[in-house]
């Protein structure tokens, strides 16, 4: 067992002039508040502030961290308060305690889900006031994971699940490798104790025949670099079991198909060494195609810098090299604990704040805290941080050439949002590399992006199919539902006013007089906006209206509804919706109404279509054989017709591949412009084999014309196909 000697020497070997006393008396503090109490491990409860202050001054902390590490659990575990601890031990650890202390109490939530994310958006706002707050917390939770043994099974799976979630891709985040590494062995071991045993077992079973091919491979490098004049630490070591079952997880493989599950690490003293480092070794082995990264010119956002090669090695076995000097080594130990600067107390007592520099390092904690500010769901909340903490980065750049750093699958809508709100809102299209490209184009690392935009442009819904970034989620989500929220009470107030005409009332003069406001509040919401929005909505009928406004003997005296053919309601319903008169499509004979064309299949003048009401939107016209409309409502369905006026053109995408060589690409442009064809868009690719991929965005007026044109460039020399996408 840890002992409180052990903590003060760990102390002293790196903090130029501690004050132990301090550490002593929250000691002796938090062994008398703590007294009696016992652990399910069944051990005294002061072992567990003991092992936690232990693992802060490992982490090399101040002596604040420490000392909250022997209390942390003294205010929501003892008759211990904060003003007690205020004066005992001064405003700053009272301040910390109390922020660990926030993180461990739950607000009451339905669901377990709920919970987690509830108690992670506390951790983010307590980040954001002092960063040691999530550092005592980090060690809280590696010492229970520790000891999890005593728990009870759904406990265990619970806790480790948190764990490996949350609290795992944090330390990432922070930088602190060691303890992220232990969060998720210890995590895998209780989530997959079968696969967790099968491959420790694997493992060990190779483990002599893995140390000789280490030692060999070590001595080959180490001779190399020595030859070269480079004195270079080199070691290797297997992979830990998470992350070799992740890596079969990913490729559907055998643990022995598995040929990388050996890193090697090379620690030099400067920079320019580590690259001549990683000439020589490519010199020695075949380096892997694409599997080269440079972390040293672009650096994680968690301070990381390193140099990552795969290289075909002895015996044709892949095996990983990282490359760093030793300062890059130890802040990828030990992370955001590396960067802490133990400066001499103020005035008033206080440590001084991180410096600008580390400060503007870890803005991502400013990020999360703007996130978890803009949503409301806590389970929505939970999604967002697990995307952006699991997620790989990819780096572009903005025209001025300042660094950006997304998810990997990210996209210029992305950027947008990332570079402000307002930009991502109005984003038309968007110049990648100088290059127009479509707004769903996965950004690559390196890629220069500008964003064209447009005063008079919106999120569209589709956007959600391809954005990977939580702020650009958000954003689309609230822009929707707001827009989807006013276009709702258009509808209720349109059927409310029809309906209450027919008894000689008006919404206005009920709204004015107050008695709509009190419908509004006995069917349950809130404002008369509300309820307006539940009857376009279809959650309120009118007569729910009527039933409140209304004595009985008055209802049963209603005049008929107004005469109307069936189809009337729906065009009702939609006539006050259109922004203008759509031509083109007529649905049911009635033709002011908003209509929107599918883009799973973009139908035009000639095909076969159906048409679907979407809530709030219009009509959707598809064609008729789209695979999209099998799984749609068939009661949504409603007739439609063409119904051409005047030059109508649809917007039609054609993929046409072709053999690569010079000049079919003139011939198939001067093909469409002689059939009166414009190419709105076009996109050129050449594939293995000599082939070339050619897609086309073009404008047509008819399905007659499309099929001419079709037909004339299959005609071309060199063309395989034409297929209308």
């Amino acid at each position: 067992m840890l002992r409180l000697n052990d903590i003060l020497d760990r102390v002293t070997t790196y903090h130029p002039n501690p004050d132990l006393d301090v550490i002593k008396k929250a000691y002796v503090y938090s062994a008398k508040v703590h007294q009696g109490q016992i652990r399910k491990s069944g051990e005294p409860y002061l072992v567990h502030p003991l092992e936690v202050a232990g693992i802060l001054a490992e982490l090399k902390l101040d002596e604040s961290s420490v000392v909250t590490g022997l209390l942390h659990d003294t205010i929501e575990d003892t008759l211990a308060t904060k003003d007690e601890i205020g004066e005992l031990f001064g405003v700053e650890i009272a301040e910390l305690v109390d922020g660990v202390t926030k993180l461990s109490q739950f607000s009451a939530a339905n669901t377990q889900e709920e919970k987690q994310a509830e108690n992670f958006r506390k951790m983010v706002v307590a980040m954001a006031k002092d960063i040691r707050v999530l550092l005592v917390k980090l060690a809280d939770r590696t010492h229970n994971m520790r000891t999890l043994d005593a728990m009870k099974p759904e406990s265990q799976e619970r806790i480790a699940r948190e764990t490996l979630d949350i609290y795992a891709p944090l330390a990432n985040r922070l930088g602190i490798q060691w303890i992220k590494t232990e969060l998720e062995e210890l995590s895998f071991k209780y989530l997959k104790p079968t696969e967790f045993g099968e491959l420790t077992a694997k493992v060990a079973n190779t483990a002599k025949e893995r140390e000789r091919f280490v030692a060999d491979v070590v001595e080959i490098i180490r001779k190399k670099l020595t030859e070269a004049g480079l004195e270079a630490d080199v070691s290797g070591r297997v992979k830990h079991t998470y992350s070799i079952w992740r890596k079969m997880q990913q490729l559907d493989v055998e643990f022995e198909q598995i040929q990388d599950v050996i890193g090697f690490r090379v620690i030099v003293d400067s920079v320019a060494q580590c690259y001549e480092s990683l000439g020589l070794i490519h010199a020695l082995w075949k380096p892997v195609p694409g599997r080269f990264k440079d972390y040293i010119a672009i650096p994680k956002p968690n301070l990381y810098q390193s140099l990552h090669t795969t290289v075909v090695g002895p015996a044709g076995d892949r095996i990983e090299v990282q490359i760093r000097t030793k300062e890059m080594h130890k802040i990828a130990e030990e992370g955001v604990a590396a960067h802490w600067a133990y400066k001499e107390r103020g005035r008033d007592g206080k440590v001084q704040e991180m410096s600008k520099k580390d400060a503007e390092s870890f803005g991502w904690l400013r990020q999360l805290v703007e996130w978890q500010r803009e949503l409301v769901d806590p389970r929505e909340f939970l999604e967002t941080v697990k995307v952006d903490l699991f997620s790989d980065e990819v780096f572009v750049f903005t025209p001025k050439g300042a660094v950006k750093s997304l998810p990997r699958g990210a996209t210029p809508v992305d950027f947008a949002y990332t570079i402000h709100s307002e930009i991502g809102e109005h984003c038309v299209g968007a110049k990648v590399n100088g290059k127009l490209v479509p707004l769903r184009y996965t950004l690559k690392n390196g890629d220069t992006v500008e964003i064209l935009t447009s005063p008079h442009s919106h999120p569209s819904k589709d956007w959600l199919t391809f954005v990977k970034t939580s702020r650009a989620q958000a954003r689309i989500r609230q822009f929707l539902r707001a827009t989807e929220h006013r276009r709702s009470i258009e509808i209720g107030r349109e059927v409310a006013e029809r309906e209450l005409r027919r008894f000689g009332l008006t919404l206005n003069k009920l709204v004015k007089g107050g008695e709509l406001e009190k419908v509004a509040q006995g069917l349950g919401y809130r404002v008369v906006e509300d309820l307006l929005a539940a009857v376009g909505y279809g959650k309120i009928a009118p007569a729910q209206i009527l039933q409140q406004l209304l004595p009985a003997e008055r209802l049963a005296e209603a005049p008929p509804t107004e005469p109307a053919q069936p189809p009337s309601r729906i065009a009702e319903l939609f006539r006050k919706m259109a922004r203008r008169p759509t031509e083109g499509v007529r649905i049911n004979g009635i033709d002011d109404v908003l209509v929107r064309f599918g883009k799973c299949c973009n139908p035009v003048p000639g095909d076969g279509i159906v048409g679907f009401i979407t809530r709030g939107r219009g009509v959707t016209v598809h064609t008729a054989g789209c695979d999209k409309i099998l799984g749609i409502d068939p009661e949504r369905r409603v007739d439609v017709a063409w119904d051409v006026r005047g030059d109508f053109k649809r917007n039609v995408s054609l993929r046409v591949i072709t053999t690569d060589r010079p000049g079919i690409l003139a011939k198939i442009s001067q093909t469409f412009s002689e059939a009166g064809v414009n190419i709105s868009q076009a996109s050129c690719r050449t594939t293995p084999g000599e082939r070339a991929v050619n897609e086309f965005e073009v404008t047509v007026g008819d399905l007659k014309q499309l099929n001419s044109v079709i037909r004339s460039i299959e005609r071309i020399d060199g063309v395989q196909s034409v297929q209308r996408v």
